[in-house]
């Protein structure tokens, strides 16, 4: 008889020390998070840390402009779950300087309360750590709409955009991860 395979839960996942990544200036956009020492896949690097607030309260504090012109918010709102979010201007820390991927390393994850930033893949010394932002508007994706959310991150398989295409899987990497880790 065979067995189901137990998943791990993320509370469990072995901690990076703080010694292993740093901010600085990236190239990508602004600052980011570099590591400065080898991190396994499947280490919890940080945790994304801020006010916990409902989605309603972040459209209020960062309401989309009345006339409807979206631009690339310049927030540090992570969807924690449905109901709600963490505002990392408020309490935040380095977590929130780790920048967007279409080619991501890291994958930020719920435990409970907290949002734990996982690395899906081995990471190099001198490597930044991104996620895939994976934006998805209500509204249709238009060839304008991406152009007011570029990305900048490089990858041979770049979309030019933070945008993630609606009804498109995530990165294989990410799939593999969710998958692999519990998401509670």
């Amino acid at each position: 008889m065979a067995t189901r395979r137990q998943k791990t839960r993320i509370s469990t996942l072995p901690l990076a020390a703080k010694a292993q990544y740093h901010k600085r200036r990236s190239a990508r956009h602004g600052l980011g998070v570099f590591a400065v020492r080898p991190i396994r896949a499947g280490t919890r690097i940080i945790e994304y840390t801020g006010e916990l607030i409902s989605h309603d309260e972040g459209e209020r504090r960062y309401p989309t402009p009345p006339d409807g012109h979206e631009e690339a918010e310049h927030t540090y709102l992570l969807q924690l779950d449905d109901d709600r979010v963490i505002d990392a201007n408020i309490g935040g820390n380095d977590a929130r300087f780790i920048n967007h991927s279409c080619a991501p390393n890291v994958e930020p994850m719920p435990a409970g309360d907290h949002m734990w930033i996982v690395s899906v893949r081995d990471i190099r010394v001198g490597e930044e750590l991104a996620y895939d932002y994976a934006i998805e508007l209500d509204e249709p994706h238009t060839p304008a709409r991406k152009r007011r959310f570029p990305c900048a991150c490089g990858a041979r398989e770049c979309r030019g955009s933070i945008l993630k295409p609606k009804y498109q899987p995530y990165h294989r990497l990410v799939r593999a991860a969710r998958k692999r880790w519990e998401m509670a």
